[in-house]
């Protein structure tokens, strides 16, 4: 089957929900990126879950998307001291 969809949409539309993800898509005077997990998909969008929010994307407004890696493990707190 094929589909109409430019790749950044038609991978965005198979990935399995869960998969760690950049998309970069247009806003308002130019583009940003979101990074995090895909918890939704549409036929219209995607939901990226990143560490402040979920982003609701329209797909038309995506101009790429691939997966990523794991996130690396968070530091502890700054100014710890080593014993």
């Amino acid at each position: 089957m094929t589909s109409d969809l430019p790749a950044p949409q038609q991978f965005l539309s198979a990935a399995a929900l869960g998969t760690r993800v950049v998309v970069r898509y247009r806003i308002e005077g130019g583009l940003t990126d979101a990074l995090g997990e895909l918890v939704n998909q549409s036929d219209g969008g995607c939901t990226v879950r990143t560490r402040r929010s979920d982003v609701v994307i329209p797909l038309a407004l995506v101009v790429a998307a691939k997966q990523v890696p794991p996130a690396p493990p968070r530091r502890g707190p700054a100014g710890h001291a080593l014993p």
